[in-house]
């Protein structure tokens, strides 16, 4: 929006600079979640909507959280913190971009689906929010739309690039999905739903201590708003051998309302925390990972730029299936696994006490940073 009145009507030349307003737009992000956020605690504790049940397989844990007080914090914090996200970016991002207007529309819808799951939660008695199936219906529609949308433009424009996957540590490699007919797109609608939809899942799984999920987003978004940067660069995709995307470093604003919206919510979600996330912020924001890995052709090194993501995603996946597999058996002492550490010290057995709840995010904070590091190194393993 400002974009188009400074740079383009009025001729301010600053505005027309990615590196401003991605800047920019992680300061406008900052600023709107922690104006927001006071008042939205405020009426999200007045009006009692606070979650229960941990996320967790152990009924021990929320026990746990219900002597600590937990259980009176409110939740739903997503709403002023995708709210933020979302101004932030309509300000500074160029709205005649494909890639921004998807993952605008990628962002509200996977919020629309968690607002609903949270509202049913927190308002009827008893319930226990959507179904399984009917979360997986909502995160499957709209992540279906806009992939279609992405699909349909590139084959209507001859840019096959975007439905390109190419895979790591390999120079030139690349499976050239847009060339293959009606089978290419369905093996690309395929594999980039289940990364859109698995991130976003393992996003809302980790959201269970505070401050992780946000920190983590900070941290994940920051070397996904480089690799934005430089895939829309032909200067920087020729020097590193990566593929170019015609304007994907308009993304990297994304990224910085990303970042700078996650700040202002960590401010009132660190330990302790005065408001918890809900799946209306875990759902879009882990969505938006994604994208913005797709939009850079990074979907096979997101496992490692969001490594704690999917670690704690693959141990409550592993842990339910073996648990029903042996009988009753858990493989982990606490899916997912940050639980486990607080309450037991370990992961596979118990130990004498337990990690503190801070301990755990920073911890994970710090390895979550190693994988960002690891795959921006990636960018000269070819």
């Amino acid at each position: 929006m400002l974009h188009a009145i400074f740079y383009e009507h009025l001729n301010l030349r600053l505005f027309g600079y990615i590196s401003f307003r991605v800047a920019m737009a992680a300061f406008s992000g900052f600023a709107l979640a922690l104006w927001w956020g006071r008042p939205t605690i405020a009426w999200l504790k007045k009006h009692r909507f606070r979650e229960e049940v941990a996320k967790t397989d152990a009924p021990e844990l929320a026990r746990a959280a219900e002597a600590s007080g937990k259980s009176k914090t409110p939740t739903m914090g997503g709403s002023f913190l995708v709210g933020a996200l979302l101004f932030s970016v309509l300000l500074w991002a160029r709205l005649d971009n494909l890639h921004v207007v998807l993952g605008i529309l990628l962002t509200v819808g996977l919020a629309a689906v968690g607002f609903v799951d949270d509202w049913k939660k927190l308002t009827i008695p008893g319930c226990k929010g959507l179904s399984s199936r009917a979360k997986m219906l909502g995160l499957t529609v709209v992540t279906i739309g806009v992939l279609g949308a992405l699909a349909w433009y590139a084959k209507s424009s001859g840019r096959y690039t975007l439905l390109a996957l190419y895979p790591p540590f390999l120079k030139d490699a690349v499976l050239p999905l847009g060339h293959w007919g009606v089978l290419g797109v369905l093996l690309f609608l395929a594999f980039e739903w289940f990364v859109v939809v698995g991130t976003s899942n393992a996003a809302n799984i980790t959201d269970g201590m505070d401050g992780l999920a946000a920190g983590l987003m900070i941290i994940s978004g920051l070397a996904l708003l480089f690799f934005c940067y430089i895939t829309g660069r032909s200067d920087w995709t020729g020097y590193l051998g990566i593929p170019l995307v015609s304007h994907a470093s308009e993304m990297a604003v994304v990224g910085g309302a990303l970042c700078g919206a996650c700040m202002g919510f960590l401010w009132y979600n660190a330990y302790p925390a005065q408001v918890f996330m809900g799946d209306s912020g875990s759902l879009p924001l882990g969505g938006v990972l994604a994208w913005m890995a797709l939009v850079s052709k990074q979907e096979l090194v997101l496992p490692l730029i969001a490594c704690v993501f999917v670690a704690d995603l693959a141990s409550s996946f592993i842990q339910t299936f073996y648990y029903r597999r042996s009988g009753g058996v858990r493989l982990f002492t606490l899916a997912p696994i940050h639980h486990g550490l607080e309450r037991y010290g370990g992961v596979f057995r118990r130990r004498e006490e337990g990690w503190h709840e801070v301990q755990v995010v920073v911890r994970f904070w710090i390895i979550a940073a190693c994988g960002a590091m690891a795959s921006l190194a990636l960018l000269k393993v070819r």
